[in-house]
């Protein structure tokens, strides 16, 4: 059918921009395209137009290595390569953290003159600043004589990423305007950066700003996701009043939250302790994706509703809902607080062998820790010597702490004496051995522990209350 009736570039174009989510009409277009020999004809126009669609569609259906693949070709068949073409040619590259891609792309932009197009830059300092090279990110930013909004507030996400919040802030003080965007970054900024009561309080003083208060400038559901989620690490009624806030502010100017803000705001609940307002907020949610029952999952297992957890996950896959790692993150930590060893190691099996899901060291941690709570700290060590990589700290600690609570001084020594290998700094885990050898008796250890401290000239965290 599309044979006879598609005979012209122009037609199969026109097409093309329609199919931004039918992979497979795509490919039969793009079939057409080069078995016609449409694709390789003379006229460099309507070839350059022809790739930038194609190279642009199959990045809006989450594809970005056949763009990267579309643009070599673009350039073998002397297709010239235009402003529209490198965003989403540099979108890509970011996607796929290909930096030295886009060095070469930086060359090929200067050479075909487009560097000066101000999407063109502001594509590589986003490129730049998702490959976490800061300072190439900054040499095209001083570059631009005049900056525009967009090109400030991919140089503040940059700077956010790589944790240069001081230069971040600084920056948005001196811009000549703001938008939601920019307050965005900030506060995301902070909380990717575990600055969360920095975060919290950016968010205050954008909500007192003119702009918000007569109704110029909105939160968007980025920036709501953002604060909820530093609401979320800040374990104090500070940032738990602050996050009821921000639902009561949601519910008084949206219809009803987002997915992602519902989820967002379960997870605050849920990590608050709040189980029945997260509960209700699940229960009254018309569409839920995987994120919101993770959240959920994940809610119940921290508060003592271990089964409930697992039953919501049993419910999950009889609906037909692909878990992902999040998942048995949750599942596997409940499991662990519940000491079903055996149903915790099926679960943990099943990852790779039902879901095709690899096994993160977070995966491999609360492993540790389900055995650790269960007294099997043989089971537990072997199970960390067989890991396909190192064992990072938080899973030899998990381990060292489980070797605190079932006393096993030789284990505990073992293991302890890797983490202070591994983490020569941290006073935690001098004092957690130390503590081990105190409670078996074994005082003469403790004692040359505490002498280790001093020596390596570490000191204890002072204790603090909130009346300090």
């Amino acid at each position: 059918m599309l044979k006879s009736q598609l005979q012209s570039p122009e037609l199969l174009l026109q097409l093309l921009q329609r199919l931004n989510k039918c992979p497979n009409q795509l490919k039969q277009v793009h079939s057409l395209l080069i078995t016609q020999g449409h694709i390789l004809i003379t006229n460099q126009w309507i070839n350059t137009l022809l790739y930038n669609t194609l190279i642009r569609t199959y990045l809006n259906l989450s594809s970005p290595f056949t763009s990267l693949v579309l643009f070599v070709d673009m350039l073998r068949h002397r297709a010239p390569p235009n402003s529209h073409t490198l965003p989403s040619v540099l979108k890509a590259t970011a996607f796929l953290s290909q930096s030295q891609m886009g060095f070469s792309l930086n060359a090929q932009s200067v050479k075909r003159g487009l560097l000066n197009d101000p999407f063109v830059r502001t594509s590589f300092i986003s490129l730049y600043s998702q490959i976490g090279d800061l300072r190439s990110a900054r040499n095209v930013f001083d570059e631009i004589p005049q900056p525009c909004l967009v090109s400030y507030n991919a140089m503040l996400d940059a700077f956010g990423k790589s944790g240069d919040m001081g230069s971040a802030v600084s920056m948005f003080l001196k811009m000549p305007s703001r938008d939601v965007y920019s307050w965005t970054s900030v506060i995301n900024g902070y909380g990717r950066n575990v600055c969360f009561k920095e975060a919290i309080s950016f968010f205050i003083e954008m909500m007192k700003d003119d702009d918000v208060l007569y109704g110029r400038l909105r939160p968007n559901e980025a920036t709501f996701v953002s604060i909820l989620s530093s609401c979320a690490n800040v374990d104090d009624g500070f940032a738990l009043h602050h996050g009821k806030q921000i639902h009561g502010y949601i519910v008084r100017s949206e219809k009803e939250p987002s997915v992602f803000i519902g989820t967002a705001l379960i997870a605050l609940y849920g990590k608050m302790g709040c189980l029945d307002y997260a509960y209700k907020l699940f229960d009254e949610m018309p569409v839920r994706k995987i994120c919101t029952w993770n959240a959920m999952i994940c809610s119940l297992a921290s508060n003592g509703k271990e089964n409930q957890a697992l039953d919501m996950f049993n419910t999950m896959k009889k609906l037909a809902l692909m878990p992902n790692e999040v998942t048995f993150v949750g599942v596997l930590s409940a499991c662990a607080r519940k000491k079903l060893v055996d149903l915790g190691l099926e679960l943990f099996n099943s990852m790779h062998r039902e879901f095709t899901i690899i096994p993160t060291m977070e995966h491999y941690g609360c492993v540790v820790d389900l055995l650790g709570r269960a007294g099997l700290l043989k089971e537990a060590y072997e199970f960390v010597m067989s890991m396909p990589f190192r064992a990072d700290s938080s899973v030899l600690g998990a381990l060292l702490g489980a070797c605190r609570v079932h006393g096993d001084v030789n284990l505990g020594n073992e293991v302890g004496r890797l983490l202070v290998e591994m983490e020569p700094d941290h006073c935690g885990r001098y004092v957690l051995l130390a503590s081990i050898y105190a409670e078996a008796g074994v005082w003469n250890d403790a004692v040359e522990m505490r002498k280790a401290m001093g020596r390596a000239g570490i000191q204890k965290v002072r204790a603090f209350s909130v009346a300090d």
